[in-house]
This record gives C-alpha cells, sequence and structure tokens, in this order.
C-alpha cells in the first residue's frame, strides 16, 4: 500500500503526495532542476547537499540506474520530489531504480504533486524551507517555525574528500580542490593527460604550493560561498602565485571573494541542463549546465583586477571571470557537463593552453 506523504513550504502551502525512498522526516532549502535527463547526476552532485531537489521535467526514472554514471560515491539532496516516478524502467544499462536507491542512502522524496505549481512558486516567491514527512498528523504552527528557523551550514565539509588521492597521468601535475567535486572534473582534466591531485577542502595553500602543480583546479560545492571564510583565506595566498588557476561554480565565487568582490544570494538560482551562456571574448553563446544559488556581484568586481568573461544570456548575471595580469579564469557553470551539453568543455583545453599548451600534442 502507498503511504502518503507531504511537502510543506514556508510559506503555508502544503503539497499531499506519496511517498518515495526513506520515510525519514527532513527539513531543507527546497530548489528546482529543470534537466529532462540526468537525474542520476543530479541526484550524486554534491552541490545539491542542504537541498531538496524538484524535477520540473514530469516523468523521472524511465531509463533506470547505472551506477557508472554516478558523479560521487552517494547521494547528496537532502530530499527530491517528482510529478511521476517511472515504475519499470527501460534502459540496457539500468542495474536499478530510483525508488531502491534512494532508499540504499536513506533519502525521503516526495511522487504524484504537482511540481509545475510547486516551481511557479518558488520562481515568484523565491527559493524556500519545506519539510518532506509521512507524520499525516503534523502540527503546522511547529512546522512553520522550524522551517523560518533553518539553513544549511557546513554543507563543504560535509561533502569533501577526507584525504588526498591521485589520478596519474603523464601530462600536468594539477592541484584539485575538493569543495564537493563532481568526479568529471578530475575526468576532464586526466583525459586530457594530467595527473590530478585531489585535495581536501581544508588543505593549506602552503601544501599546495610545495608540491609545485602545474595548475590549479577550484571545484563546486555547496552552499553560501561566504560560509568558507577559512578556505578564502587559502585562496587569498593562491592568487599571488603565479600558478595557473581554473575554477567552476563554487569554486569561481570563493576566488571572487578571495579578490574583493562580493556574492548574493539569487532569487531562484540556476538549476538545469539548459542555460544559455556567452562568452564575451568570443561572442559564442554555450548551452551550459548549471547548479548554483548564489552569484558574482558585476558591480563589486575591481576592473584592476578582473573582468566580466560570460554572462548569462537570460537574466545578465556574472557566469564567468578572467582575471588581468594573472594565469586565472573562473566560471559560474558546469563545462564538464553530466548532466547537461558539453558545449563548453573546450574550457579544459584553454586551461591547458594556460599551463603551458598541450604536452599530448
Amino acid at each position: 500500500m502507498k503511504m502518503k506523504a507531504f511537502l510543506i513550504l514556508e510559506d503555508g502551502t502544503i503539497f499531499e503526495g506519496t511517498s518515495i525512498g526513506s520515510t525519514k522526516e527532513i527539513i531543507s532549502e527546497i530548489v528546482f532542476n529543470t534537466s529532462m535527463t540526468g537525474y542520476l547526476e543530479v541526484l550524486t552532485d554534491p552541490s545539491y547537499a542542504g537541498q531538496a531537489v524538484v524535477m520540473t521535467y514530469p516523468l523521472i526514472g524511465n531509463y533506470g540506474i547505472c551506477r557508472k554514471d554516478m558523479e560521487s560515491l552517494k547521494l547528496w539532496p537532502d530530499g527530491y520530489i517528482v510529478r511521476e516516478l517511472s515504475r519499470i524502467p527501460s534502459n540496457f544499462r539500468s542495474e536499478d531504480s530510483i525508488q531502491n536507491i534512494l532508499k540504499e542512502f536513506d533519502i525521503p522524496g516526495i511522487a504524484g504533486i504537482d511540481t509545475r505549481a510547486l516551481t511557479k512558486i518558488l520562481r515568484e516567491k523565491g527559493t524556500m524551507n519545506g519539510m518532506i514527512t509521512t507524520n499525516e498528523n503534523y502540527n503546522i504552527e511547529e512546522v512553520l517555525n522550524r522551517l523560518k528557523d533553518y539553513s544549511p551550514k557546513g554543507v563543504v565539509a560535509k561533502v569533501t574528500c577526507n584525504e588526498k588521492s591521485v589520478l596519474a597521468g603523464d601530462g600536468y601535475r594539477v592541484a584539485l580542490l575538493d569543495f564537493g567535486a563532481k568526479k568529471n572534473i578530475a575526468k576532464s582534466l586526466n583525459e586530457r593527460g594530467c595527473e590530478v591531485t585531489i585535495y581536501p577542502a581544508s588543505t593549506t595553500a602552503n601544501e599546495i604550493i610545495a608540491s609545485n602543480p602545474d595548475g590549479i583546479m577550484l571545484s563546486n560545492g555547496p552552499g553560501d560561498p561566504k560560509e568558507c571564510v577559512s578556505v578564502i583565506e587559502e585562496l587569498k595566498k593562491l592568487y599571488q602565485t603565479d600558478i595557473p588557476i581554473f575554477a567552476i561554480c563554487l569554486g569561481h565565487q570563493l576566488m571572487a571573494l578571495a579578490t574583493g568582490a562580493d556574492t548574493h544570494k539569487m532569487k531562484y538560482g540556476h538549476r538545469g541542463g539548459n542555460h544559455p551562456v556567452k562568452d564575451l571574448r568570443t561572442g559564442k553563446v554555450y548551452i551550459s549546465s548549471q547548479n548554483h544559488g548564489y552569484v558574482v556581484d558585476q558591480k563589486t568586481i575591481d576592473p584592476n583586477i578582473a573582468e566580466v568573461g560570460f554572462i548569462n544570456v537570460n537574466d545578465k548575471t556574472v557566469e564567468g571571470l578572467r582575471y588581468k595580469n594573472k594565469k586565472i579564469f573562473t566560471v559560474q557553470f558546469h563545462p564538464e557537463a553530466c548532466p547537461g551539453p558539453q558545449d563548453s568543455n573546450t574550457l579544459f583545453d584553454e586551461f591547458l593552453e594556460m599551463m603551458g599548451g598541450n604536452k599530448n600534442a
């Protein structure tokens, strides 16, 4: 028998659906993702730690689960919200169903709600907190008070690796700072011959500099960039070196903060595989994969330090910076994709050029 589940939003809106996955009760920030495919990559993206994800595409799970496509070793969102869940996956690579993998990693979810109505609320009122519960006797006053008090904390420490590891390669030596790195970032570098050493987020600048890397990669990750106070202090030291640096998503925001710019929370963020981004240097527009709720304030960027390199075609927000007199460029979107289009993965080649050109050419 199907168990009822409820999604209660901070503004008092209540959706009733069916429980999927774990039956535990959670409070989280509710965000939406517009990707039509790539649900497993979304579920295994550490940037979703501290959030519950609404998939706007109405049918999720129809090609099942293939564990080779996971972007990390576990599922990270607090909860998962869908319109309709495919009960019988059809795909020769499929090993399991979403229902089972949600249970395996103790992630509660809700299916059968009007995700279109929910997304319209989040677009109009902005991202808000919510509760997923199977308790039919909830006290709405008590729930709303708990929702008002919630904010995700310490999420980077939760998702970063515990110790450093190395992906062998015979090309450039890249130090990858893991703030919640998706697997495909290291893979994209490794496929280009790079030896990638993955470091925990708490690693000091001195340790990285002492390892004498050819380049430094700053990864994606979850949460408010301003929370990462000690990381920002270390990035200031890395900025002072001449080591080429390429940063993605949270890494991009942290480097901006380290060089005096500011960030703020967006109304509902960019999450999906269909966001147009313009490269201001070439005029080319990429369709990009994105997942972020914070953005760099353009007016706070010191023109002597950096210039805007990429903008979002839809809302004109900053999507990347090119730093002056430094071998540093950063992007807000995900050139490693997974899920989403791979239009912009040539940015990894640009990083190789910055380190001295393609060693394997």
